[in-house]
């Protein structure tokens, strides 16, 4: 799964998610863009890119445009409040709206569109499908 080498701190604060991403493709013909903000687990992520994957049977290329970054922690279940910051859990990415998470290219586009709508169906973030043409 998706998770930086090295970071200055174990752990994070929430933060928050906000504003409006106006991004475009860049590298594919296809793409995958949020239409509202939200967080992204890494294992999200990598079901969204194994479904994609496997659809086009390893043809074409995929590029994730999203890293997760963030580092959330938690505490384990019945355990009282107080004690310090639970232990670091798993990993998000924060998803502004309008952003794009995966781009597709050198496939056709039925196949595309297809792989495309696999991901969507994993995504728990409202998201639709973009294309050049």
């Amino acid at each position: 799964m998706l998770q930086p080498k090295r970071t200055s701190f174990r752990k994070m604060h929430k933060g928050r998610v906000s504003g409006i991403k106006k991004q475009t493709l860049h590298f594919g013909s296809f793409g995958l863009q949020a239409c509202s903000t939200g967080k992204l687990k890494a294992s999200v992520i990598e079901s969204m890119r194994r479904v994609m994957t496997r659809k086009l049977k390893r043809q074409g290329q995929i590029w994730i445009r999203i890293f997760p970054d963030i580092v959330v922690s938690e505490k384990p279940a019945e355990v009282r409040m107080g004690k310090g910051k639970g232990s670091p859990s798993y990993w998000i990415c924060r998803i502004q709206k309008g952003q794009v998470l995966f781009e597709l290219d050198g496939v056709p586009k039925s196949l595309a569109l297809q792989a495309l709508k696999l991901a969507l169906h994993k995504c728990p973030i409202p998201s639709h499908i973009l294309s050049l043409h």
